[in-house]
C-alpha cells in the first residue's frame, strides 16, 4: 500500500511515474483496436485537447457563476435537437455518458408514471435482450422490474408482438435501440412507437451509438429507417458526443420531446441546511470541460467534415462485411446499419479467434451466447481502423485456419461437470478453482482470454455476473 509522497515529486518525476501506469495500454493510433477510442484525427484531437483544458476548472453546478457552460450546453442541446428531428418543444441536457443519459430517462419513466398511476408499486420496464447493459444497470439502481423480451433469430431486431404482450399494468416504459451495440441492428422503432403511443406508455430509444452518425449514413445511401424525433410514441433519446461526433469521452445527451417530460429528471433539496440544490443531471459539479470540447468539435468538424469520416467508415464498414463473408464458416449477424458489426461462426470456437487475432495486436470485444443469440466476435469500426482492413481481412482469414479444429477448453469441460451438480452461486472455492484454472493471478488479467470467455458463456448469466462481481471485487 502506497500513500501520498512526503515531498512532492518534480515534475520529470510526475510524468516519468505516469509514463510507467501506460506501458501496458494498447495504443489506439495504431488502428488494431475495434472499439473504445474514437477519435477523427489529430487535428481534431488537439481542438478537443486544447477546449477541454481551456475549460476544465468551469463548473456546471452553478451556471450564475458559469454562465458560459450554460451557453455551450444550450448550443450543444440545439444541434443534437435539429439532428434528431426535433421542433422548438425538444429539450435536453448534457450528461457524462450513455449511461447517465439512460439512467436519466429510466428515472424519468419512473417518476412520471408514478405521478400518473401512483398504485404501482413494482414498476417494470420492456427491454429487449439486445438493449444495452445501462438498462439493466439502471432498473439495478433504482428499483425497476427488466422484463426481457427475445428478438427475431435471423435479423436480431426486437420482437414487436412480444414486446406488446410483455406490458402489463405495472410497465413504466418501452426501451428499443438505434442500433443495438452488440449488432448494430436497428429495432423497428416506428412498430413499437406505435405500440407505447396507443397503450400511453413511455418509450426511449437508445441511439447512443448510432444517433449522430446514421443520418450521415443515410446521406450516403445507406437505408436508415426513421428512429427519431420524427416518429410518433418516441419520448426520449439518448445520443453520445464521444462516439461518433468524437469528442471526447464524458460527452453525450438527453433530449426529451417536451418539458413536460424533462421536469421530471430534475432533482432539487430545498430540505438540508445548506443552499438550494437544484440538479438536472445525476452529476452536481460537472467540470466544463466535456462541453467546451464537444462544443469546439462539433463546430471544427462541421457537417462536411462529419459526412466525409462517415464515408470512409461505411466503405470499410462494407469491405468488413463483404470480406468476412468470403471466409468460410464466418457469419454476420443480422443487418447491420452502421459500422458495427458482430462475426459468429458454427464450426470455428470464436474465443480462441478473438484470442489468436490479438496475438497479432487486433482488438475486438467477444459477445457472449444469450438466448437464441450465438457468441461472437464485435467491431467497432472507428477512424483509425479504415486504413487497416485489408490487413485485418488477411489476418482473419489465416487466424480463422489456425484456430479451426479447437474444440472446448478444459476448464469449461470441468465447469460443466459442476453445473450438472447443481452449482447455484459462486463461492470462494469456485471462485478460487476458476481463477487459478484460468491464469488470473495477482489480480491480473491473463494474456489469453477464451477460458474465461467460454466459462462465461456457458454459465448462466446469473452466475456468469456473480463470477465477474468476485473477480472484480478481487483486482484491488
Amino acid at each position: 500500500m502506497s500513500g501520498i509522497p512526503d515531498k512532492g515529486l518534480s515534475e520529470n518525476g510526475i510524468w516519468t511515474r505516469l509514463e510507467g501506469f501506460y506501458r501496458n495500454d494498447m495504443d489506439w493510433r495504431l488502428g488494431q483496436m475495434f472499439g473504445h477510442a474514437f477519435i477523427a484525427g489529430d487535428e481534431v484531437r488537439r481542438i478537443a485537447e486544447k477546449s477541454y483544458v481551456q475549460n476544465l476548472w468551469g463548473n456546471a453546478i452553478d451556471p450564475t457563476l458559469f454562465p458560459s457552460i450554460m451557453e455551450l450546453e444550450k448550443e450543444i442541446i440545439s444541434i443534437a435537437a435539429q439532428h434528431l428531428n426535433g421542433d422548438e418543444e425538444v429539450v435536453g441536457n448534457f450528461t457524462s455518458g450513455g449511461t447517465e443519459s439512460i439512467m436519466l430517462a429510466v428515472k424519468t419513466a419512473r417518476d412520471r408514471t408514478h405521478d400518473r398511476k401512483p398504485g404501482i408499486s413494482a414498476p417494470e420496464m420492456v427491454i429487449p435482450i439486445t438493449a444495452h447493459a445501462a438498462f439493466f444497470k439502471s432498473a439495478h439502481y433504482l428499483g425497476i422490474k427488466p422484463v426481457v423480451v427475445g428478438v427475431n433469430e435471423h435479423t436480431f431486431q426486437a420482437d414487436v408482438q412480444a414486446i406488446s404482450e410483455a406490458i402489463t399494468d405495472n410497465t413504466i416504459m418501452i426501451v428499443a435501440s438505434a442500433p443495438s451495440y452488440a449488432h448494430g441492428v436497428m429495432d423497428p422503432i416506428s412498430d413499437i412507437g406505435n405500440i407505447a403511443q396507443r397503450r400511453g406508455i413511455f418509450f426511449h430509444v437508445d441511439a447512443c451509438m448510432g444517433g449522430f452518425i446514421l443520418p450521415y449514413f443515410r446521406q450516403l445511401g445507406r437505408e436508415v429507417p426513421p428512429f427519431d424525433f420524427s416518429v410518433s410514441g418516441v419520448c426520449s433519446i439518448s445520443m453520445d458526443f464521444h462516439k461518433y461526433a468524437f469528442a471526447p469521452k464524458g460527452s453525450s445527451v438527453i433530449m426529451y420531446r417536451n418539458k413536460e417530460l424533462r421536469r421530471y429528471q430534475i432533482f432539487a433539496c430545498s430540505e438540508w441546511a445548506g443552499y438550494p440544490l437544484v440538479n438536472p443531471t445525476v452529476q452536481s459539479s460537472r467540470s466544463g470541460g466535456a462541453l467546451a470540447a464537444t462544443w469546439a468539435v462539433l463546430n471544427f468538424m462541421g457537417y462536411q467534415g462529419y459526412l466525409e469520416t462517415a464515408r470512409r467508415l461505411k466503405n470499410a464498414a462494407d469491405k468488413v462485411t463483404n470480406g468476412v463473408k468470403q471466409i468460410p464458416d464466418l457469419n454476420i449477424l443480422g443487418s447491420p446499419v452502421m459500422c458495427l458489426i458482430a462475426v459468429s461462426s458454427d464450426k470455428v470456437n470464436i474465443f480462441q479467434l478473438i484470442d489468436t487475432l490479438r496475438a497479432r495486436g487486433w482488438y475486438h470485444q467477444a459477445q457472449l451466447k444469450r438466448g437464441n443469440i450465438p457468441a461472437s466476435l464485435h467491431l467497432t469500426i472507428v477512424p483509425p481502423n479504415t486504413e487497416h482492413i485489408d490487413k485485418w481481412l488477411q489476418d482473419l482469414k489465416e487466424c480463422v485456419d489456425a484456430t479451426r479444429g479447437i474444440g472446448e477448453s478444459p476448464l469449461a469441460k470441468e465447469l460443466v461437470k459442476h453445473l450438472k451438480g447443481g452449482l447455484t452461486t459462486v463461492g470462494a472455492d469456485e471462485l478460487g478453482m476458476l481463477m487459478q484454472a484460468g491464469g488470473i493471478t495477482d489480480g491480473r488479467l491473463p494474456g489469453k482470454m477464451a477460458d474465461i470467455n467460454e466459462v462465461l458463456n456457458i454459465l448462466p448469466s446469473s452466475i456468469a455476473s456473480q463470477l465477474l462481481i468476485s473477480y472484480f471485487n478481487e483486482l484491488s
